[in-house]
Order: structure tokens, then sequence, then C-alpha cells
């Protein structure tokens, strides 16, 4: 029998998973910007699921807590260090 809320219960904890909507209300843009920016590599790549593109939250908070720096641009340039 599946758990349901009362009142006392903890809240559930956030997705592992975002969908545009919810990446853009986290970095307070607009879903055109978030696509824009994954389409450049200066965000996490998205995992795709079928039709269905999401973020992995981990990976949005790493990215927001390291300051919003490009991934693309970081991957390659550890690339040439090697």
């Amino acid at each position: 029998m599946p758990a349901t809320l009362t009142a006392g219960s903890p809240p559930a904890s956030p997705p592992a998973l975002l969908d545009v909507d919810q990446v853009a209300a986290l970095c307070g843009c607009s879903t055109r910007h978030v696509r824009r920016l994954a389409d450049a590599g200066r965000m996490p790549a998205p995992v795709k699921l079928g039709a269905l593109i999401r973020w992995r939250r981990a990976d949005l908070d790493a990215w927001l807590d390291a300051g919003c720096k490009a991934v693309r641009a970081a991957t390659a340039a550890g690339r040439a260090a090697r």
C-alpha cells in the first residue's frame, strides 16, 4: 500500500530529472534560453529518454555552484591538457 503524506510527514525529495520548464525556473531564465545554453554547450548536457529531454538535478546544482561555467569549453580544455 503506497504511503500517503500527512501534515507531519516530510516533503517529498526534489525530482532527480528536470524538464526544460523546471530548469528555466531553477536558473531564472526562459525555456528558450535554456535550450540555447544547452545547444551551445554552456550547461550540462541533457539526458534523452525517447522523445523526452531532461537534465540531471545533481549536474545542474554542481554547475550552478561552480558559477555556471561553460561545460563544453571546460571539457575541451581538459582534453587538451592530457
